[in-house]
């Protein structure tokens, strides 16, 4: 199992265009990559609402990899250009042990 860690900061006053498009992305996954893409949740740090952070689980490199490659992110991709306030901080963990 893959875990990605995605933090991203909307530019000040573009948090609503920002939330939008990760609305219309989560969408997007249900619809065509649910299986693979094991869990995709966004949340917003209380303190400061300009960030976001994609908690998402995959079940393997393929599955990673056709999700970045999928229009759905082609389309985040452009809806994001402009409104956020510095590059995207993406981490990638391997699951070692844990509960379900």
């Amino acid at each position: 199992m893959i875990t990605i860690l995605a933090k991203l900061q909307a530019l000040p006053g573009k948090e609503r265009e920002v939330e939008q498009a990760f609305m219309t992305m989560i969408a997007a996954v249900k619809a065509n990559e649910l299986g693979p893409v094991v869990t995709y949740s966004l949340h917003r740090l209380d303190s400061d609402p300009t960030t976001f952070l994609f908690y998402e689980q995959y079940a393997d490199d393929a599955a990673l990899a056709a999700h970045g490659k999928s229009e759905h992110m082609a389309a985040l991709n452009a809806a994001l250009r402009g409104n956020l306030a510095g590059r995207p901080v993406i981490e990638r963990y391997t699951k070692l042990a844990g509960i379900s």
